[in-house]
C-alpha cells in the first residue's frame, strides 16, 4: 500500500514531468492541484475504494482514477510514459530547490546537462549565466541547493522512520523465538534527523520480519549482544560518544545489568532518558538530582496555530474545532494566514470580521471548549504586521512569522523579528528561522538576541511541531527557560490530522528539558488569556 506522501510525490513529479516535455497544461494543472490537496491532507488511503478516493475535495473522477492506478500498480500510464522519454539524472535535477522544470528544460536542452553532476560542474565553469533568466545569482543559488541536496542524500525525518521502526521491533518482540529487540541510536534519541537506523538484539532473527523492512525507507543496522548484557549494550548504543565519556562508561567493571537505570546508579547519577542522552548538560543535572519531569503530550491542553478553509487550510473552522474538541482539548486557537500572503488565500479585514463572528457563533455553542481568534500575521520587511491596530487588537493572540524574503543577512533577520517581537500585539513568534528540515535552511538569526527581546516583551516562542519544522531548534529551548520565555508547541495544522504533530513536537520540546510548567499552551484557558494580556 503506497502511503500518501508516495501517491503525492508520484502525482507531483507526474506534472513537473508533463510540464517539462510540454504537454497539456490543463491535464498538468490538475495533477499539480491534487498533489498539493494531499500534500496538506496527509489522506490515509489503506482500505479505501476510488468512491471514496471521488469523494476528498479537489479530487476529481479523472484524478482519483489516477491515484487508484498507482495503488494497484506503483505507478501510472503518463507516470511511465514521461519517465520513459526523460533520462533518469534530468529526473533527478527537477528535485533541486529553485529549478521548475521550465529551468531544467533549458538546462536540458540549450546545455545538454542530463545529471545533477554535470549541473554541479556547469555552475563551477559559469556556465549557467549563458542562459536567458539566469543570472549569476541564480547560479550561485542552484550551486548552493545542489550541494544542501546532496549532504542531506539517505537522511530521513524521523517521523517517516520512527512508526515502521517500531512495528518492526514490536513484530521481533511478539515472535516465537524470544528475541529482544529495541530501537537504539538515533531513533532512541528521537533525533530529528535519522541517517541511521539501528535496533539492538539479544540474537539473530532470521529473515521473517523481510515485509516490515521493506516498509522502511532506509535500511537496518542490526547490533547483537547476549542476553544478559543487553541493558549495557542499550545504554551504550543509545548515546551519543560525548554523552558516554561524561558518565564515564568506560570505568563500568561489569556487563550484566538488569536495567538501565542499575548503570546510571552505579555512575552516581540519577537516571537519564534516552532521548537526553546527547552530551550536553543532562549529567550536570544528573549528578545533581536536577533533571526536570519533562513534557508530556497529556500534559497539552490546546492546540494553538491552525488553519482552515478561510486560507489554506483543508477543513472548515468547525471541522477543526469539533475534532479538537472530541480529542479532549480545552481551547483551539484560529491563525489563518492574514492578508499579505495572498499565495495563501490571506484574510482580508472584512474576512477576518467574517471569521470572528463565526468564532463567536461557535463558542456560543460549545460547553467546556473554546475557540480563540487568533492570526499568523505575516511579518514584513521593515518588521512591522500586516493590520492595522484597530484589526490587531481584536485578535485574542497573534502569531508572527516571516513566510517571504527568507534570503537576508543574520542582521538583517534578526532586526526583522526584533521588531515584530517589540510589536506589544504579538502574542508568540512563530517558526523562528523558517527551516525546513531537509530542505530549506533556515535563514540566520541571533538566537540570543530574539530570545532576550521575547523575554522583555512577554512574547512566546513556537516550537513548531510539524515534523518538517521542528522550528525553534530543541537546542536553543535552555536559553528560553533561562530567561523565562515559555514555548508554544504548536502543529501549524492544515487539516484535522496535523493535530497529531504534536507528538513530534513534545519529542523535540522534551529533548529540550522543557516542562509543563514551561510550556504555553499547557496552561489552562483562564491562565493562557492572562499571559495573551501581558
Amino acid at each position: 500500500m503506497m502511503s500518501n506522501d508516495e501517491i503525492t510525490d508520484a502525482l507531483e513529479i507526474t506534472a513537473k514531468l508533463m510540464e517539462l516535455h510540454e504537454e497539456n497544461p490543463f491535464k498538468t494543472k490538475a495533477y499539480t492541484n491534487a498533489a498539493f490537496k494531499l500534500s496538506k491532507l496527509r489522506y490515509d488511503f489503506e482500505g479505501k475504494t476510488k468512491e471514496d478516493i471521488e469523494a476528498i475535495e479537489g479530487i476529481g473522477k479523472s484524478i482519483s482514477a489516477k491515484i487508484v492506478e498507482l495503488m494497484q500498480t506503483g505507478t501510472t500510464a503518463d507516470l511511465s510514459d514521461m519517465l520513459n522519454k526523460t533520462p533518469q539524472g534530468v529526473v533527478q535535477m527537477l528535485g533541486v530547490k529553485g529549478l521548475g522544470p521550465k529551468k531544467v528544460r533549458q538546462l536540458w536542452h540549450e546545455l545538454q546537462l542530463e545529471s545533477i553532476g554535470e549541473l554541479l560542474y556547469a555552475c563551477n565553469e559559469n556556465r549557467l549565466t549563458s542562459l536567458k533568466g539566469f543570472g549569476e545569482k541564480t547560479q550561485a543559488q542552484v550551486k548552493q541547493n545542489i550541494e544542501f541536496k546532496i549532504a542531506n542524500n539517505n537522511k530521513f525525518h524521523f517521523a517517516s522512520v520512527e512508526k515502521p521502526a517500531l512495528a518492526l521491533v514490536e513484530a521481533i518482540q511478539h515472535s516465537s523465538n524470544g528475541i529482544r529487540a529495541e530501537l537504539v541510536g538515533q531513533l532512541a534519541r528521537k533525533s530529528e534527523i535519522i541517517d541511521k537506523l539501528e535496533i539492538l538484539l539479544s540474537k539473530d532473527t532470521g529473515a521473517q520480519f523481510k515485509k516490515y523492512e521493506d516498509a522502511l525507507p532506509m535500511p537496518v543496522n542490526y547490533l547483537y549482544c547476549d542476553a544478559a548484557e543487553f541493558s549495557y549494550h542499550q545504554l551504550k548504543y543509545s548515546a551519543t560518544v560525548e554523552h558516554l565519556q561524561k558518565i564515564k562508561f568506560e570505568t563500568l567493571t561489569k556487563k550484566d545489568y538488569n536495567t538501565e537505570q542499575e548503570i546510571y546508579q552505579e555512575l552516581g547519577l540519577s537516571f537519564i532518558l534516552p532521548e537526553l542522552r546527547e552530551g550536553l548538560n543532562e549529567v550536570e543535572l544528573a549528578s545533581k538530582n536536577a533533571l526536570p519531569h519533562l513534557i508530556e503530550l497529556k500534559n497539552l491542553k490546546g492546540i494553538l496555530h491552525n488553519h482552515t478553509t478561510y486560507s489554506d487550510g483543508v477543513h472548515t473552522l468547525k471541522e477543526m474545532a469539533d475534532y479538537c474538541k472530541e480529542l479532549g482539548y480545552q481551547y483551539l486557537g484560529i491563525c489563518d494566514h492574514s492578508k499579505t500572503a495572498v499565495y495563501a488565500n490571506g484574510l482580508s479585514i472584512e474576512r477576518v470580521q467574517e471569521q470572528h463572528r463565526e468564532i463567536e457563533k461557535l463558542n456560543g455553542e460549545y460547553s467546556g471548549f473554546k475557540v480563540l481568534k487568533g492570526i499568523e500575521s505575516d511579518i514584513l520587511h521593515d518588521g512591522s504586521l500586516d493590520y492595522p491596530e484597530d484589526i490587531l487588537k481584536t485578535f485574542d493572540f497573534i502569531v508572527a512569522s516571516v513566510h517571504s524574503g527568507l534570503k537576508m543577512t543574520k542582521e538583517k533577520a534578526t532586526e526583522r523579528l526584533l521588531k515584530a517581537i517589540e510589536n506589544p500585539y504579538t502574542s508568540i513568534l512563530g517558526h523562528p528561522t523558517g527551516r525546513l528540515l531537509l530542505a530549506r535552511e533556515g535563514y540566520p538569526i541571533d538566537h540570543k538576541k530574539i530570545i532576550d527581546a521575547c523575554s522583555a516583551n512577554k512574547v512566546s516562542i513556537e516550537l513548531n511541531a510539524h515534523p518538517y519544522r521542528l522550528d525553534i531548534d530543541w537546542r536553543w529551548i535552555p536559553y528560553c527557560l533561562e530567561k523565562g520565555v515559555m514555548v508554544s508547541v504548536n502543529p501549524d495544522a492544515h487539516h484535522k490530522e496535523g493535530y497529531h504533530d504534536m507528538y513530534y513536537g513534545v519529542c523535540a520540546a522534551r529533548k529540550g528539558l522543557l516542562t509543563a510548567a514551561t510550556c504555553l499552551n499547557a496552561l489552562d484557558l483562564p491562565q493562557l488569556l492572562d499571559k495573551f494580556k501581558k
